[in-house]
């Protein structure tokens, strides 16, 4: 069974929280998100990055993102 690679927020998220965390690890960055997915179902969506301008990127989208509130 393959697992879909997620690289945006929007493949798992249609609206998101007022708040999200990026975690520093030795060997990247994980970017962790919730909101609401296309059936309104509450969801945490865990990103792994290995470039900081890939954080950068989620972050960009998640402020272009609907709120959940």
């Amino acid at each position: 069974m393959n697992a879909k690679t997620v690289s945006k927020l929007g493949d798992k998220l249609t609206k998101i929280n007022e708040s999200y965390t990026v975690y520093r690890y030795d060997n990247g960055y994980m970017v962790e998100a919730s909101g609401r997915n296309k059936k309104g179902d509450y969801v945490t969506a865990k990103i792994m990055c290995t470039t900081l301008e890939e954080v950068v990127a989620l972050v960009r989208e998640a402020d272009g993102m609907d709120l959940d509130v």
